[in-house]
């Protein structure tokens, strides 16, 4: 970043890992915001590891919800400013990981921008229950192994496909949804600023690889954040009113072969008979978003 970047309001003091995609997230989630901002962060890696007792790396004010109930927390927090008259001047943002947000909190989540709140909600899509032991979400991609979705004589890893989250919140009449990665920070600061920006209920989904949950050196996270994106298992895209209005265009998409080399949660795949097909499968995935979201 330039020497005019904006300002990080999550600072030094937090116990994560090191490389870790949940302190990348809410760095570059908070350099979009600014400063005036209320942070809600349900139970996961990220509120666990950025206020051990008696410290906090937050530099604005923030909330602990539950796992399920960010969505409903962050409602209340804006009706509460709209009530003392200070919502314009205050944002209201739910950071969560992908647990908290498309399996367990996914109810309140849907109340709250089925009711019109102001506020925007920010997805940290790590692809599994990291804080718990790497247990399958409904983010976990297909073939992945997690603790309770390993490979096997029957099973070549999770047989689901991700559940597509992005869609749903356009489906409940957010004014503005988009996806991103902490591969790309530039990408995700602009787009968490025009999200908080827009009156609403807005949704911003980021995929943050783990470096203890997929298993790649501590180095890598950006890396592998930024394969994701350039094999197009990951597209970048914007949806305004629920229309697709900007999408990242891959000129050259490189293999999904390269991405899921890099992670020893899909190592199987290259060492299991019937492997070959399954790499083709999610080619074929890749692929169809290359259609789908016009990235070519």
């Amino acid at each position: 970043m330039s020497k005019t970047a904006p300002k990080t309001y999550i600072t030094s003091g937090h116990s994560a890992c090191p490389g870790c995609c949940d302190i990348f997230a809410a760095k570059f989630a908070l350099m979009g915001a600014g400063p005036n901002c209320i942070i809600v962060n349900p139970t996961g890696c990220l509120e666990v590891t950025s206020t051990p007792y008696p410290k906090s790396a937050w530099q604005v004010p923030w909330i602990h919800s539950l796992f399920e109930n960010g969505g409903a927390v962050a409602s209340g927090v804006e009706a509460g400013l709209k009530a003392l008259g200070k919502k314009d001047d205050i944002k209201v943002i739910a950071i969560a990981g992908d647990g908290a947000t498309m399996d367990i909190g996914i109810r309140s989540i849907s109340g709250a921008f089925e009711r019109g709140h102001d506020f925007t909600y920010i997805c940290m899509d790590n692809e599994a229950y990291m804080n718990t032991g790497v247990q399958r979400s409904s983010g976990t991609p297909f073939d992945a192994s997690t603790t309770t979705s390993p490979p096997g004589k029957f099973s070549f890893g999770n047989p689901l496909p991700k559940k597509n989250m992005p869609a749903i919140m356009a489906a409940h009449g957010s004014p503005y949804v988009a996806t991103t990665t902490i591969g790309f920070p530039r990408d995700m600061i602009r787009k968490v600023k025009k999200a908080t920006e827009i009156m609403g209920p807005t949704y911003i989904h980021a995929h943050a690889p783990c470096t203890t949950g997929w298993g790649f050196d501590t180095s890598k996270t950006l890396e592998v954040a930024r394969l994701a994106v350039e094999t197009c298992l990951w597209p970048l895209y914007e949806m305004e009113n629920g229309q697709i209005t900007q999408a990242r265009k891959i000129k050259n998409p490189r293999p999904v072969e390269e991405y899921l080399r890099a992670q020893k949660r899909f190592q199987h795949l290259f060492t299991m008979e019937g492997g070959e097909e399954e790499i083709k499968k999610i080619q074929a995935m890749a692929d169809w978003n290359i259609e789908y979201y016009g990235l070519q």
